[in-house]
């Protein structure tokens, strides 16, 4: 289940950011022939401008194994990857001994040297409110004067419907249902963003409603991302919950056959000032 849920969450970043490149097109885009989410959130317009070392570091922000940093690390940039999980930065660097990577909370890095880009995709919103703006400036200390800062992640109203579901199942029973995730809207983030020294140059919120893989598609995505509330709950009040969740939601989120999550997305460019 774990890998099946693995490989949909990465198509489904691979996805995401394919419509990043034409929307950042006239920031720091890659060529066209790179596909997948290194794609969407560094793209400089044509490979002959990263050949010219314009733009040549950049940090992926919350790297997970390593497989999209390779796709950058390909095209001849200068890419260095963070995480905060070491067992995926160990398989990382086993899969891609040449290319540095750095255990580092997101809220807590700093680099030897300023780096053109840093770009995230779905890290952001694990981060608590109280240590976004340790986080961002983390970033423009990352960053080179004039450098760009690109990222998505979950925002307002995002799986809004799967938590109010598991929220109703907990207060059933007479529980308290603690939301593990930062949602916020642009009016909340944009300026926390230009708090940190960035200038805001574009921001959207949209819906991207997500496919979930297998018939037990909805309770799988639960099981693996929606941990922190369950902490404490016996086993079965825990399943009682999530059977009731899936149930409550069924008549909503699982269409033609397949089941789907309520995907809200925030997506900025910012540039260092």
């Amino acid at each position: 289940m774990r890998k099946a849920l693995t490989a949909s969450r990465e198509r489904a970043a691979v996805k995401a950011l394919g419509s990043m490149a034409s929307w950042f097109r006239r920031g720091f885009s890659i060529s066209s022939g790179l596909s997948g989410r290194s794609e969407e959130t560094c793209g400089f317009r044509s490979s002959r401008s990263l050949k010219s070392g314009k733009f040549s570091a950049i940090v992926d922000l919350g790297c997970g194994n390593g497989a999209l940093v390779k796709k950058l690390h390909d095209r001849g940039l200068s890419v260095i990857g963070i995480d905060a999980s070491e067992d995926l930065l160990r398989i990382a660097r086993a899969d891609y001994p040449d290319i540095p990577f750095i255990c580092a909370d997101a809220a807590d890095f700093r680099l030897e040297q300023p780096v053109d880009a840093v770009f995230s995709n779905a890290v952001f919103h694990w981060i608590d409110r109280e240590r976004q703006p340790a986080m961002l400036s983390c970033v423009y200390k990352a960053l080179r004067k004039g450098g760009q800062f690109v990222f998505e992640f979950g925002g307002s109203g995002n799986n809004a419907l799967i938590h109010e579901a598991l929220r109703s199942e907990f207060e059933k029973r007479g529980c308290r249902y603690t939301m593990p995730f930062y949602f916020p809207g642009i009016g909340e983030y944009a300026p926390l963003v230009e708090r940190a020294g960035f200038q805001v140059r574009t921001a959207l919120l949209f819906d991207r409603p997500t496919e979930l893989k297998g018939k037990d598609g909805l309770r799988d995505w639960i099981e693996m991302f929606v941990k922190v509330p369950f902490a404490g709950v016996k086993e079965d009040d825990r399943i009682a919950i999530i059977d009731g969740a899936v149930r409550r939601l069924e008549p909503v989120l699982y269409r033609n056959g397949k089941w789907h999550a309520d995907y809200v997305r925030l997506r900025m460019k910012a540039v260092r000032r």
